[in-house]
């Protein structure tokens, strides 16, 4: 499942770039690449290309992957949703501080809700249809991941004087 895939390349492209980087690694440093990372794709890439685009423009089918019956108004919901928080992934490239923050735990907390959901539909309606079951772990591993980084960019990084 790709999400998976993108979900460990936002943890395995920052340390390739750690790697050839010839500026020091300060434990602030590689942090702030390891969230910046984690924002752009795991809540950018994911959000907009695999959350907006299949919603919006393949709802029947993506409805069908996740184990729900097609035509349901929640679609085109999810789908600006999800391409809502998309857009703000992206912004992390160009918006820092407290744009991080919220970005990360606005993601972290709806990935968290998507999470209890797919666990709860796998296991009393039985639905191990990919894209139920198979985003209980990108979806949970990377609200935590999400939650673990900004946790230690606040503690290493400057903590509360960077949000202000």
């Amino acid at each position: 499942m790709i999400m998976i895939v993108i979900a460990l390349l936002s943890v395995l492209l920052p340390l390739i770039h750690l790697a050839l980087s010839k500026v020091p690694r300060t434990r602030a440093r590689i942090v702030r690449l390891l969230l910046l990372y984690a924002l752009v794709l795991d809540v950018g890439v994911i959000g907009f290309f695999f959350g907006f685009i299949p919603h919006i423009f393949f709802a029947d089918a993506t409805a069908k992957s996740i184990g729900w019956p097609p035509g349901s108004p929640f679609q085109f919901e999810v789908g600006f949703h999800d391409g809502a928080w998309g857009i703000l992934g992206f912004l992390c490239i160009w918006i820092g501080g407290a744009f991080w923050l919220a970005t990360g735990l606005g993601w972290s907390f709806f990935l968290l809700g998507a999470t209890y959901g797919h666990v709860v539909q796998t296991l009393k309606a039985g639905d191990y249809a990919p894209y139920n079951f198979l985003t209980i772990f990108s979806d949970g591993f990377i609200a935590f991941w999400l939650l673990l980084l900004l946790y230690l960019k606040h503690r290493w990084d400057g903590g509360e004087k960077e949000y202000q």
